[in-house]
């Protein structure tokens, strides 16, 4: 049966086309990948069936009748649900409160908080989730945020879901339960719009795929009957001849030396979330860092970039030369940088510009006497965008109206910038598609050759396994085990970042 048509859906925003003829049709019980590039206009289409974008040419049908969503609640109203990349939820607000917020429960115009917070309740643990709903949101972890904005989709009476990357910030366990959720959807007939880059999510889930290139509809086929090599092939346009293109490391001098470090808790907690932890990495080396949630990889990098200042503690050494981490600021003038793991909080300044947060880490270059140069500045943008095949209109473009992987590509440019010698990469290519993570991974390779050391964090593992020169695992905000590329194997790493 089919819940969903989509058809002609042509859009532009001022002049500039980002849809054109696509189409996308979803079937009851089924999931239904919605694959293409960053860019190539999934979410476009997904804000207008949600009821976001309301100006648009084209023809929805949702069960069988002819609809033109005017908002959100007109679209919640005929059984769509979206669960967004971005988590649109309020930090200082309780659990409960964000499940419910927008149509929250009331007596005689009182709000009932007391059958909220029993509502809520019920239903994360419906979801394997059992937690305290009257405290505030900002107190838990992303992932167990990322599990509430879930529980609050599924809360409305959908027969359409839509999931935007839904497990970018999930751990293993967490995707399982997601997954079995999904399966039970299925069954009660719902149709569910899937958009991931993991490939491993793609074939283990998927009903049906449908590609869109440059605004443009591709085509649709079974999971079964489309192979990995031509999927990849529809969303690029080529084919990638290696999936983990790697250099042949060289035997460099010690760039990075790291003993007894230590990182206080930021939160104020008794227990570090860095314990006595010693590595080093060489130039022209990748270091990869393992480790569950909760593991401390994070903390050590934000804590040796400067940003926990005298919380953390131990005796480090660049090139030989003792240094000590009081401050992001020195810590660039050092020549390290830091991509961080969630580029709209931490990597980008959202309402400012494509110029402007390229050259932000590094604008003593661009201000010689204090005077800032915008001629230089959007010089300097100019040949990023072009190096780094970055997609977007203008560079006047505020950062917070890219595709996710665009914004990633602004961020490695805003650090590029600072001329780094020790590189920090946390997380560098989370909700990006498959075609920009190779781009990803030959710039790794790029500057692995010009000498920078690289400290490798990543939740996917076949990326670790693939770009490592030698992996360290953590757990508990201490090494449990360190392995060079030919030993280290999935089955070691899992077992040592669970103690």
């Amino acid at each position: 049966m089919q819940l969903l048509s989509m058809t002609g859906i042509c859009k532009s925003f001022s002049g500039v086309q980002v849809l054109s003829d696509a189409q996308l049709e979803v079937r009851s019980g089924e999931v239904h990948i919605l694959a293409g590039e960053n860019g190539a206009g999934k979410s476009t289409l997904i804000k207008i069936l949600a009821g976001v974008h309301t100006e648009y040419t084209g023809t929805i049908h949702v069960n069988s009748a002819q609809v033109k969503f005017a908002s959100i609640h007109e679209a919640a109203a005929a059984g769509i649900s979206v669960i967004h990349q971005e988590l649109s939820l309020v930090p200082a607000m309780s659990v409960a409160e964000n499940i419910f917020l927008g149509r929250e429960k009331s007596r005689f115009q009182w709000l009932a908080k007391t059958e909220m917070i029993k509502k809520a309740s019920n239903m994360l643990k419906e979801i394997g989730l059992d937690i305290d709903v009257t405290r505030e949101l900002g107190d838990y972890p992303l992932s167990t945020q990322q599990m509430v904005e879930i529980c609050k989709a599924l809360t409305f009476d959908c027969r359409i879901i839509v999931m935007d990357e839904p497990t970018s910030a999930l751990t293993d366990v967490e995707v399982e339960k997601l997954f079995a959720i999904i399966a039970r959807l299925k069954q009660n007939g719902c149709g569910i719009i899937y958009i991931t880059h993991k490939m491993e999510e793609i074939y283990r889930i998927a009903d049906r795929i449908t590609v869109l290139r440059d605004g443009k509809y591709i085509g649709t086929a079974p999971a079964s009957e489309l192979n990995q090599a031509k999927l990849i092939q529809w969303m690029v346009g080529r084919e990638l001849n290696q999936q983990f293109p790697r250099h042949k490391p060289k035997d460099g001098s010690v760039a990075l030396s790291v003993k007894d470090f230590t990182v206080a808790d930021p939160t104020g907690k008794p227990f570090p979330v860095v314990s006595k932890v010693s590595f080093s990495v060489k130039t022209g080396e990748i270091l990869g860092v393992a480790g569950l949630q909760g593991s401390g990889n994070s903390e050590l990098l934000n804590g040796l970039f400067g940003t926990y200042g005298t919380k953390a503690k131990g005796t480090i050494e660049l090139d030989g030369k003792s240094y000590n981490p009081s401050t992001p600021s020195y810590a660039i003038a050092n020549g390290i940088s830091l991509l961080t793991n969630d580029r709209k909080t931490t990597g980008l300044v959202l309402g400012m510009d494509i110029v402007h947060n390229t050259t932000l880490a590094a604008l003593k270059k661009f201000s010689p006497g204090h005077w800032l140069k915008p001629a230089k500045e959007l010089q300097t943008a100019r040949e990023h965008k072009k190096s780094l095949n970055l997609k977007a209109a203008s560079l006047s473009m505020q950062v917070d109206s890219l595709s996710g992987g665009n914004q990633q590509k602004v961020a490695i440019a805003k650090w590029i910038e600072t001329s780094p010698r020790i590189f920090f990469l946390d997380e560098p290519t989370r909700g990006v598609d498959v075609g920009a993570k190779h781009e990803i991974y030959e710039l790794m390779n790029k500057w692995t050759s010009q000498g920078i050391a690289i400290v490798l964090i990543t939740s996917e593992m076949p990326e670790l396994l693939a770009m490592s020169d030698r992996i360290i695992v953590m757990h508990r905000g201490k090494i449990t085990a360190e392995y060079t590329a030919a030993d280290a194997t999935q089955e070691k790493i899992l077992q040592a970042a669970m103690g």
